[in-house]
């Protein structure tokens, strides 16, 4: 079976953009990523390249099309739209009112935004039931979840036309009913981490430590079953038991750690300033984002082994 996705289009040439725009072009579809001039614009082919590199296909063979504005889009054969400029609300309403001009009235406008709900992007927008969040995760050429977030006014009969497509095309789709924050993964990877920095600031662990239980561990295994199943397979009985006792003994923090904050306020942001809970100079940067590519690519061949049958 065919998607009907043939043309899309990517609105914001960063990190994320590209990597996208490049998952996107490696699945068959013609990719239109409009970049102003600027540093992002400067830095898409060596991006591309690199993650063309990671998904083993030749960059230069990819259907990519750089445009410099909204106007030079091809919006008469668009199926699909995805804003990922800068997570500013105004700038987004900005663009997405630009989109409901420019787009055909059928073509789905999305944002992957993992900031903002797709119901504030579009208020006061005309044509609001074409409008969805299509939140995807870094790296995106090579993590394949793509979240469909519905908003209350989200048509939902063509949010699960692209749902289908975007399995068709080798996503791995999950449907957000509604448009909560953080939507499905974030919130349950920032339940995890407020556990992790808790325990951290508390001096129950070590950050090391941390990253070794949850990858050695129960992380370890949520590649062969998620959480859900994985208790459906040690028993609910015993999932029950436990969270009668630990539940109450949980962090619940309504904000971050000051120790976070602090970090945070002395630019200790981690790879992207060269420290955070440990230091990184250029080697060892290149060296790790290299280590973590070659892991993401090994644990999804699990899956799409698994999958193959």
């Amino acid at each position: 079976m065919a998607a009907s996705i043939r043309n899309v289009t990517v609105i914001g040439a960063g990190t994320m953009g590209t990597d996208m725009a490049v998952r996107f072009a490696a699945a068959g579809c013609n990719v239109f990523l409009m970049a102003r001039p600027g540093p992002s614009r400067d830095a898409f082919a060596e991006r591309a390249e690199r993650s063309a590199a990671d998904l083993e296909v030749d960059y230069t063979d990819l259907p990519l099309n750089l445009v410099s504005t909204m106007q030079d889009l091809p919006w008469e054969e668009l199926d699909l739209v995805i804003e990922n400029v800068k997570e500013n609300l105004a700038i987004k309403q900005e663009v997405f009112g630009e989109m409901v001009k420019l787009a055909k009235a059928q073509t789905p406008l999305s944002s992957n935004s993992s900031t903002f709900s797709v119901r504030l992007i579009g208020e006061g927008l005309d044509s609001r039931e074409r409008m969805l969040g299509l939140h995807l995760f870094m790296p995106a050429h090579l993590v394949p979840l793509v979240e469909v977030v519905l908003s209350e006014r989200t048509d939902p009969e063509m949010a699960q036309r692209l749902y289908d497509d975007l399995a068709i095309l080798g996503f791995k789709p999950v449907m957000v009913k509604r448009d909560v924050p953080g939507f499905i993964a974030n919130r349950l990877q920032a339940a995890l981490s407020r556990e992790a920095w808790s325990l951290i600031d508390d001096g129950v662990a070590r950050p090391e430590d941390i990253d070794r239980a949850v990858r050695y561990g129960f992380g370890f295994r949520y590649v062969a079953a998620g959480p859900v199943l994985q208790k459906e397979i040690s028993g609910l009985d015993v999932t029950a038991a436990a969270a009668a006792v630990l539940y109450p003994e949980l962090c619940n923090d309504d904000g971050p750690r000051k120790f976070l904050t602090d970090m945070v306020a002395r630019g200790e942001y981690g790879l992207k300033t060269g420290k955070g809970f440990w230091e990184w100079d250029d080697a060892r940067t290149a060296a790790e984002r290299k280590r973590y590519a070659k892991a993401l690519k090994a644990a999804l061949a699990i899956l799409q082994e698994e999958e193959a049958g």
